[in-house]
């Protein structure tokens, strides 16, 4: 990740991931390849929905971005926020009402790319690819556009940035080194307790695990759709597909959950909760779990402006949600598909706009110590985000501490990765649209409240086993298997 101090929240945190190294030149060619055409023209205004919490100075930044962008590619861009909690919902409403739009941030686990792609809520984008996004096809490592594909065709543009998901729990160091605390012994989530433990009966004014709603314990499965039951294992040779509530695992899991939930470990209001940035930003949390990448917890530290430690809670796998993690979608309605293009592939090769876009003004936001390494100044409060949302992060300013070599450390990284059983393999729910709304419906119902322990799983996790066979998840995982079979059968998986 680049420079920013860019917070990588913990529910995106356990989300993303795309990236091989795009060499140190991938900004050199941003105006021959997205300029050119535009003299002469009235400039063009490009709409971009993009996700995180709305930022105090983001205006005062796109001023500047705008000023940019018109001399390069004669277009300006008004880029809309919208938090993570609300986005899948949110965007849901503004694409089905036909809102006007050009780019939009859409991903495995928000505004759910596949999905949206086989609705035609997206342009396909082989041909703009060829014709206005040559940077972009030389930046990115031709396994994110192959990887990203939807029934052989691009729909979104992947963000370059770490490609398998490895899952840690992270810490306030300040927190851990006042107790003397061990993080090093930490892998499952049973082994918190005794930290947990110490910080909730010791310090009354922190949040001992920072969690949101969205928050899923980390269990051994490759889901068919993101955040449903339906799921393989992750060790699985017979590639079944099974209801992962129905698992010891499931159960032991929400069990343990729901204990910290009880202890007072988690906040009463985690099910209602979409965002923990308060205590980001105040220090009053102990711990929670995130997504890592090479030196993340340099990024970290320098986002909350207090050191951050971290210890793995899984190992690195290639998911198709980490694949496919991040990524910029242009609008099927979109009135400048080219010029939109023209901008993503601005974004994805020129350092300049990249970082601004990122980081925001500098000597305002940020300051350079060095010819491609940056520092956060006490303004970057009102103007800090996710960088992984935004696209190429290897042409991202590196943090102070960072090492040079930082982005060679991400392709070692990328290189470890393990694939998923189900790495390629994208679901066609178009048989099973009316079970899949209903079990979306029973997810609303019980979901949260199951996963962040609000509720006791002895109780409610029969009823929503038995509301999610009432609505059809058998035939769903009956239609999954019998893809899965044939994908097998075709690819010798």
């Amino acid at each position: 990740m680049s420079s920013k101090r860019k917070k990588f929240s913990l529910l995106l945190a356990s989300l993303m991931a795309l990236t091989l190294l795009v060499s140190a030149c991938g900004g050199k060619n941003a105006s021959n390849n997205a300029a050119g055409d535009g003299k002469g023209e009235k400039p063009v205004e490009l709409i971009w929905y993009t996700i995180g919490t709305p930022q105090k100075d983001t205006d005062k930044v796109m001023e500047e971005v705008n000023k940019y962008t018109k001399e390069k590619i004669n277009a300006t861009v008004k880029m809309k926020q919208i938090d993570f909690g609300d986005y899948n919902q949110k965007m849901q409403v503004m694409a089905a009402s036909g809102e006007p739009m050009d780019i939009l941030f859409t991903s495995s686990w928000a505004f759910d790319y596949v999905q949206n792609a086989r609705k035609g809520a997206f342009m396909e984008l082989d041909d703009l690819l060829k014709t206005h996004g040559q940077g972009i096809v030389e930046a990115l490592d031709p396994a994110f556009l192959e990887g990203s594909k939807v029934d052989g065709h691009n729909y979104a543009i992947p963000a370059n940035k770490e490609l398998p998901a490895q899952e840690v729990w992270r810490f306030n160091k300040e927190l851990a080194d006042k107790y003397n605390l061990d993080i090093s012994s930490v892998r499952s989530m049973e082994s918190l307790e005794p930290l947990l433990k110490t910080i909730k009966e010791n310090e009354p004014g922190i949040t001992p695990y920072a969690m949101v709603k969205d928050f899923v314990p980390l269990m051994p499965f490759d889901y068919i759709i993101e955040k449903l039951p339906m799921a393989v294992r992750i060790d699985t040779t017979d590639y079944k597909v099974i209801n992962m509530l129905e698992t010891q695992e499931a159960k032991d899991a929400l069990k343990t959950v729901h204990e910290y939930y009880k202890a007072g470990y988690i906040s009463p209001e985690v099910a209602t909760t979409s965002s923990v940035d308060d205590l980001y930003k105040s220090g009053k949390w102990f711990m929670d779990r995130a997504s890592t990448q090479p030196f993340a917890e340099n990024l970290w530290s320098a986002s909350y402006g207090y050191p951050v430690v971290s210890t793995p809670a899984g190992d690195p796998y290639i998911y198709n949600w980490s694949v496919m993690g991040s990524m910029q979608a242009i609008s099927a309605n979109s009135k400048y598909p080219e010029k939109a293009m023209e901008f993503l592939n601005l974004l994805n090769t020129d350092p300049v706009l990249r970082n601004m876009i990122d980081s925001g003004i500098e000597g305002v936001h940020y300051e350079k110590v060095g010819d491609n390494v940056m520092k956060n100044l006490d303004e970057s409060k009102n103007y800090d985000m996710p960088t992984f949302s935004l696209g190429n992060l290897m042409i991202t300013y590196l943090n102070e501490g960072d090492p040079e070599n930082k982005w060679d450390e991400f392709k070692k990284f990328n290189e470890s990765g393990i694939n998923a059983p189900l790495l390629g393999f994208n679901f066609d729910s178009s048989k099973v649209t009316t079970e899949l709304a209903a079990v979306q419906n029973v997810k609303e119902e019980y979901w949260s409240a199951l996963m962040t322990g609000t509720v006791n799983p002895d109780e409610y996790l029969p009823k929503a086993i038995e509301k999610f066979k009432a609505a059809g998840i058998d035939k769903i995982i009956e239609e999954a298997q019998k893809q899965i079979d044939e994908w097998r059968a075709s690819t010798g998986k």
